[in-house]
């Protein structure tokens, strides 16, 4: 476990240093792939995660919610074939990605560790696996992307949506450090990092979406 004077960075296995401390939470910065993250120390136990969790409001009908998924949906839905078959991987209480997607002709498959914990999709591969809003809550993120990326066929995607960290003045106030959920946060510049280190092409078609192809090779 990282402690708080945190050695290795738990993204890409860096040598992070103090970035700064909020309200008692130390945090780390990476300046390998550009991450910042809390000290495990300060993480939230897993039954107080899923409390947490339980206040979220993500209808799969809710249009908002999909005009806010769509960043990610769109782009992603141009670069898929037909009939493609994917896994949404954190898809919470309400899968309002799954269904956009399948909506539009694909057969996606769910896994949340809380709210759909069968372990059986995690066992097959796929045109595409999503992660939305999801990766800033990994406690284990370079296990979580290592498990991912090996459910991507060749020539496949790995679309991941999370709020990228863009200004370090502004990261204790930011609304999204105050999630108590949210313990790693990335840069445009994490994925493109985590893509080159896979040998994967990394595309970033809007702020806060990384949109990452498995070589055919």
């Amino acid at each position: 476990m990282i402690q708080d004077d945190a050695q290795i960075c738990p993204v890409c296995s860096g040598a992070p240093g103090p970035f700064l401390t909020v309200e008692d939470k130390a945090y780390h910065r990476c300046p390998t792939c550009h991450a910042r993250f809390l000290a495990p120390a300060h993480f939230l136990t897993r039954a107080e995660e899923h409390a947490h969790y339980l206040h979220h409001e993500n209808e799969v009908d809710d249009s908002r919610y999909r005009r806010f998924l769509s960043k990610l949906a769109d782009p992603l839905l141009d670069r898929l074939p037909a009939a493609a078959e994917g896994l949404d991987y954190g898809c919470g209480p309400g899968p309002a990605l799954a269904a956009m997607l399948t909506e539009a002709g694909h057969d996606v498959a769910l896994y949340d560790p809380f709210f759909a914990p069968d372990p059986a999709p995690l066992s097959r591969v796929y045109d595409f696996v999503t992660c939305t809003e999801a990766a800033e809550h990994f406690h284990r993120p370079a296990a979580e992307f290592a498990r991912l990326r090996g459910m991507v066929r060749p020539g496949g995607w790995l679309a991941v949506m999370t709020c990228f960290q863009t200004d370090d003045a502004r990261f204790a106030t930011w609304h999204y450090r105050k999630d108590p959920t949210h313990v790693v946060f990335y840069r445009a510049e994490t994925f493109q990092h985590l893509a080159h280190d896979w040998g994967w092409h990394c595309e970033i078609p809007a702020k806060d979406v990384a949109l990452m192809q498995r070589p055919l090779g």
